[in-house]
């Protein structure tokens, strides 16, 4: 399984970063190995000292599909979810920098958190959602779906015609402003409209 990350997403977010608005979405990969396991605190890696929480909503594929028309792009999950692509920002930065890939800060052991399940039946509508994550039970990143550059199913469509999207494949759909640094004994919570689907501590 893939996990299939965009990036700048939120025009907040962008801001934040002093990022160039994109003209396509921008894509990469986290490897499953970043998949951080149930009931495991985060381990903050020694190869940096600034790890950042980014808080995201997450689509799990159900079908095969390659060259997905947008109109037919709902068919090809069920299931939503939350969860966070920490990111390594002071080797992010350096690697950037160096015009090098961003792998080694997106991608260590870990750094996928991905929340409970819920069926996108429970929603009336998934390009409205409201989304959040508490650290230490006070809100750091909160947004809308509505609020994305490019929606849900508009995503799928563009991902599969690079990738033939797998069942099991997830998509981390882009986060919001309010990144920042975690810190040892840090816990983090994320919720979907209210409902919370993770709950971690940072080590």
């Amino acid at each position: 399984m893939k996990l299939i990350c965009i990036g700048r997403n939120y025009t907040d977010h962008i801001k934040e970063l002093e990022n160039e608005k994109p003209t396509d979405p921008v894509v990469f990969i986290k490897s499953d190995n970043a998949i951080l396991l149930k009931k495991q605190p985060f381990f903050i890696p020694d190869f940096s000292n600034d790890v950042h929480h980014e808080v995201e909503v997450l689509v799990k594929i159900t079908k095969l599909g390659k060259h997905i028309d947008k109109k037919f792009a709902h068919k090809y999950y069920d299931q939503l979810s939350v969860g966070i692509d920490f990111t390594a920002r002071d080797l992010q930065k350096q690697l950037k920098e160096k015009g090098l890939p961003w792998e080694k800060a997106k991608s260590f052991d870990g750094a996928a958190v991905i929340g409970d399940w819920i069926d996108k039946s429970e929603f009336s509508d998934v390009d409205n959602l409201n989304f959040r994550l508490e650290k230490n039970s006070s809100v750091v990143q909160t947004a809308n779906t509505s609020l994305m550059l490019w929606k849900i199913d508009e995503l799928i469509e563009y991902v599969s015609k690079y990738f033939t999207l797998k069942i099991g494949d997830i998509i981390f759909t882009g986060t919001p402003s309010g990144v920042g640094k975690v810190v040892a004994n840090d816990k983090l919570k994320g919720y979907l409209e209210d409902k919370e689907l993770f709950s971690i501590t940072v080590k």
